[in-house]
């Protein structure tokens, strides 16, 4: 992986291209990340690049972390991630990282934390079908069977179950790059990426080509 960079969704909206044809596009305000650290085989046994990405009050923030900024000589940061790169000896410290470096057409994959949504039934959970809606059942929207009575004698673990939905770590692979405007650090991708609007979504040059 040599591109990567941190952004916040915006939202989703629909652009067309030059024959007209529509697409839905997700906006994500990506960067400017700035390098706060590298991290090399000498020193930490792996090569990687930590970068900072939204302003912080410099009073909300600890020490440790303090101390780290001021040494790389940057403004403090709300979020701190790092990336694994082969070539991280590249980068330098207080070095920006901007949208640019992704262009139309590039495939990339999204991670970010889905939207939340409480606690929620087998069918809306799982997809699970429902029972009979007549009068007589008394089977609607349970479950179903949870396990014979003497064999097995349990419930299997990976049971759909009614249960807390949402709000994990989600990543959607080999999404497209429609345009990049990099004079207001916007990305748009086709499609839809994880998570609720001003949430942080990691963008990374994808792992699988798709071909």
């Amino acid at each position: 992986m040599k591109k990567a960079i941190l952004a916040t969704k915006v939202g989703m909206t629909q652009i067309f291209n030059e024959d007209g044809v529509l697409t839905p596009v997700t906006v994500l305000q990506a960067g400017p990340c700035v390098v706060t650290q590298i991290k090399t085989v000498e020193n930490d046994g792996y090569s990687a690049v930590q970068v900072g990405f939204a302003d912080k009050r410099e009073n909300l923030v600890n020490k440790p972390m303090k101390g780290q900024f001021d040494k790389a000589g940057v403004s403090c940061k709300r979020f701190v991630r790092e990336f694994k790169f082969e070539n991280a000896e590249e980068f330098t410290v207080a070095q920006e990282i901007k949208a640019d470096i992704f262009a139309a057409g590039d495939k990339i994959d999204a991670t970010a934390i889905s939207k939340g949504k409480g606690f929620q039934g087998a069918i809306k959970r799982f997809g699970q079908h429902r029972g009979p809606m007549a009068h007589g059942s008394k089977f609607h929207r349970h479950q179903g069977s949870n396990g014979a009575c003497s064999d097995p004698s349990k419930v299997f673990k990976g049971k759909g179950m009614p249960g807390h939905m949402g709000s994990k770590r989600v990543t959607i692979q080999n999404l497209e790059v429609v345009r990049v405007d990099a004079e207001n650090n916007l990305i748009l991708v086709k499609g839809a990426v994880p998570g609720p609007k001003k949430s942080l979504v990691t963008i990374k040059e994808t792992v699988k080509s798709g071909k």
